[in-house]
């Protein structure tokens, strides 16, 4: 039982609320087939996350994701 209610929940990881698809907590596939770089934390006034990019390839988005966190360490 609760190797089927692990294996339900890794299923929902992966589509939001609108039905799309989450690849990790940042980038989102659109339903266009782009890629989108969203923000870890939410603004605390719109309760929203930070767009930061909209790519063709998930490659792209990883890359870009990886030059913020480069950035931020800094």
């Amino acid at each position: 039982m609760y190797i089927i209610a692990m294996a339900i929940a890794a299923i929902r990881q992966h589509t939001n609320s609108r039905g799309e698809q989450v690849l990790n907590h940042m980038i989102r596939k659109l339903k266009s087939g782009e890629y989108r770089l969203y923000s870890r934390k939410k603004d605390a006034k719109t309760n929203k996350r930070r767009n930061l990019g909209t790519f063709k390839s998930l490659q792209a988005a990883k890359k870009h994701e990886r030059e913020v966190q480069f950035f931020k360490a800094r």
